[in-house]
């Protein structure tokens, strides 16, 4: 071993007794599930500015003025009865605007979409607490915690809600959402939105605005469609996980890492069961690293999709992984990538080797 200091929180002196995701039950209020529905740690920082256009591809450079045009209407809007307006039109109405009150992303991967969502997020002139922020599964995970009412009187007063990775793979979930988007438009909020592709088309790594707008009924004429063109660079198949670690290394690291959780991966997901995905994001507070014993196939779907959820909250906050057993290319099985909801699983897959790659620098600092 090396005879040069640790670095700061890792090395054997640490030999801090691991935390485990499995003891914590966290109970999160309503104020803060809706506070925390801002942009991930990872697009803190990005703005319009910071988005460099494709020269070779114009829709690039237009998207982002009709979304700096839109965010600045935003700003323009007047007060009244509780409505505002979009753009500068007239004075504040008494209903709320019949023209475009959204805007949706259409591209493919790669392009960028998520970072002109976050962009316009922080372009809007309003405080945080009038703009919200989440994924589609964030969304529905706060209607499951809020009920739908309290959601609807929870997010009316808002100026903008931005939808990253609008999914159309679940009926049921599609028309919950879009009616909420329906009651939340006539409250006079202003959409954006990016979405998912829809089974079957995963390799065109896209699809059409027309079925983005069918799909959402009654809302299509809501939305102005923004296409966004560009080399789809960042998906050309599932990434080759690293190898695990042994069941002592991933111990070893997890008493050498100050904030480091440590559980065996079938506890886990049974853990992820009882914890209403909603809560994932303060399950992981305080979480400087993930040490995982025995990873082993998901069994089943629901158990499948929650820890998709849980990988989305680790990557949002760049939390790194380490795991022995199966390598996480392995998690779902080929019916899982092949079915509907096989999206959410290459994501998961992506996310959890990224992960993964970055919990090699706790090992190497041993």
């Amino acid at each position: 071993m090396s005879s040069s200091p640790a670095p700061s929180g890792t090395g054997p002196i640490a030999d801090a007794a691991p935390l485990s995701l499995c003891a914590r039950e966290p109970h999160v209020p309503a104020d803060r599930l809706v506070a925390e529905m801002v942009p991930p740690p990872r697009f803190d920082s990005v703005r319009f500015s910071t988005y460099i256009p494709d020269p070779n591809q114009p829709s690039q450079t237009e998207a982002v003025q009709v979304l700096e045009g839109f965010a600045a209407g935003l700003g323009q809007e007047a007060g009244g009865s509780g409505k505002r307006r979009l753009f500068g039109f007239g004075k504040a109405p008494k209903k709320a605007p019949a023209g475009p009150r959204g805007v949706y992303l259409d591209g493919g991967y790669g392009v960028g979409k998520t970072h002109l969502l976050a962009s316009l997020w922080h372009a809007t002139p309003a405080e945080p607490e009038l703009k919200a922020f989440g994924t589609f599964v964030e969304l529905t995970n706060l209607v499951g915690a809020l009920g739908f009412q309290k959601t609807v009187q929870t997010l009316s007063g808002h100026r903008l809600l931005c939808i990253d990775e609008f999914e159309l793979d679940d009926p049921g979930d599609t028309v919950l959402v879009s009616t909420l988007l329906g009651k939340l438009v006539d409250a006079g909020v202003a959409l954006a939105a990016t979405s998912n592709t829809l089974p079957g088309k995963l390799g065109e790594g896209r699809f059409a605005s027309a079925d983005f707008l069918r799909e959402i009924q009654g809302l299509s004429a809501h939305f102005r469609a923004l296409r966004i063109d560009g080399e789809d660079y960042r998906h050309r198949g599932l990434p080759e996980a690293p190898p695990p670690y042994s069941d002592e290394e991933v111990t070893r690291t997890a008493h050498a890492t100050e904030g480091a959780s440590l559980d065996a991966f079938s506890p886990l997901l049974e853990h992820l069961a009882r914890v209403h995905p909603s809560r994932y994001g303060a399950l992981t507070d305080g979480i400087g690293a993930v040490c995982l014993t025995g990873v082993r196939p998901v069994p089943d779907q629901s158990t499948a999709l929650r820890l998709v959820v849980l990988a989305d909250r680790l990557y949002d906050r760049e939390v790194p992984v380490m795991a022995s057993g199966l390598p996480f290319d392995q998690l779902f099985s080929e019916e899982m990538l092949n079915g509907g909801y096989r999206k959410k699983y290459f994501r998961a897959i992506s996310r959890l080797t990224a992960l993964a790659r970055d919990a090699g620098k706790l090992a190497n600092s041993r």
